[in-house]
């Protein structure tokens, strides 16, 4: 008798899967999250030193790398001694994956680029993002999330008009290009099944970051010279008002009317109804040529209240708005909470800490989970080289001795 498909226990997408994850900083280790999150074995493969981000600190691991290596396990080999090499070339014959954001031509100076795992295993799915891409102007260039931003415009946009430019406060380029990274991993796992063949997925993070200046773009795109290089809070194309940051008693509310019902909606809060009416805010194109004057009118409307008396206000007439939080307040935040998208974990050296789970959620196979919290530089080294390589006590002894497999904190 087959068993109720119900009751079988459902498997996550990527269960089964074994991810080499070259990863530094948080470009490529958010992709190999993301994979994790999606039941990939995910083995991070450390230099002695460990990844960038866990320099920053030597009495416990920064939390940045602690959010970006749950699930995963850390196994330090030293690539440029030819017997790490060695080591990480066996491992990639099991593997279904290799992620690296090196800098253009690092893999291959190493002896493992993409030629070489590609001949060892036909079948190998090869992901790397770089700055620029593997070829072009720029291919050279260093690439960081400071410089992706200024390159793509990025920096160029944010700020007031009369203001310099000024980089975005969060490491947008990275993550973009982290969750870029994974989705044509993905497809190339999908091809894979069709074709049994692996291939090579590149990113460029400058062009990962350029698509989310898209409101930009369309106004250079359609010839309008009116729009300065930085709107401030403002649309980037000027093209909607009310949309901006407006004070309150306790900070700032952000607030937009993008149809014509919710500027109908405002005039009603504001108790101008006139405005609904009056020839100079009657279209979006109008209520644009006169967003200075709709400011104000919005601004002193805010300033008496609260942040969330203006939200609780504007919710009930569908206009749409939003606190404007702070990092302590987007930690501690109800819905996030609400959503469990924050999780506490016991983590060996920095105790209980709370950490992101995917914002990907498979509606099929369960919520995303951490089964393990990031982990300690090499701590399973000799369990994985045992278990995926066979390598007896006595060769992983040696490996140890020689500092091949051995973090640099222990010798």
């Amino acid at each position: 008798m087959s068993k109720d498909p119900a009751a079988m226990t459902i498997r996550q997408p990527l269960d089964g899967m074994l991810v080499l994850d070259l990863g530094q900083i948080y470009n490529g280790p958010y992709c190999g999250l993301t994979l994790g999150f999606m039941g990939a074995r995910v083995i991070k493969i450390e230099p002695p030193e460990g990844d960038v981000v866990r320099r920053r600190k030597r009495e416990v691991e920064p939390w940045p790398l602690v959010m970006l290596n749950s699930n995963k396990e850390s196994v330090v080999i030293d690539l440029k001694d030819p017997r790490g090499k060695a080591l990480f070339l066996d491992l990639v014959k099991q593997a279904d994956v290799v992620i690296e954001n090196f800098a253009v031509g690092v893999m291959d100076r190493l002896g493992i680029g993409w030629d070489v795992l590609h001949k060892l295993n036909p079948r190998l799915v090869y992901g790397g993002s770089s700055g620029f891409g593997l070829d072009g102007p720029y291919r050279d260039l260093a690439a960081m999330d400071v410089t992706i931003q200024a390159m793509s415009g990025i920096t160029n946009a944010t700020g007031d008009p009369d203001g310099p430019p000024t980089k975005a406060g969060a490491a947008v380029c990275d993550f973009l290009a982290g969750i870029h990274l994974c989705a044509g991993i993905l497809g190339a796992l999908v091809q894979r099944e069709r074709t049994g063949q692996g291939q090579r997925v590149e990113v460029a993070m400058h062009e990962a970051a350029s698509i989310a200046l898209a409101s930009a773009l369309g106004a250079v795109m359609d010839g309008d010279t009116n729009v300065p290089a930085r709107t401030g809070n403002r649309h980037p194309a000027l093209a909607m008002a009310p949309y901006n940051t407006y004070p309150c008693s306790d900070g700032y509310v952000a607030i937009f009317t993008a149809a014509e019902r919710h500027w109908q909606s405002m005039c009603q809060m504001l108790e101008r109804p006139d405005l609904a009416t009056d020839p100079k805010y009657a279209s979006t194109v109008a209520r644009a040529k006169n967003m200075a004057e709709i400011d104000d009118i919005v601004g002193a409307w805010t300033i008496g209240r609260t942040k969330d008396e203006v939200v609780t206000l504007l919710n009930e007439a569908h206009v749409p708005c939003a606190p404007v939080k702070t990092a302590r307040e987007v930690a501690t935040d109800p819905h996030l909470e609400a959503r469990g998208f924050w999780v506490d974990i016991d983590h060996p050296r920095r105790g209980r800490t709370r950490v992101p789970i995917s914002p990907i959620r498979l509606h099929t196979g369960g919520k995303p989970e951490i089964r393990t919290p990031a982990p300690t530089l090499g701590q399973h080294t000799e369990k994985v080289l045992a278990e995926l390589l066979s390598l007896k006590a006595e060769e992983l002894q040696k490996l140890r001795a020689a500092g091949v497999t051995v973090p640099v904190t222990e010798r």
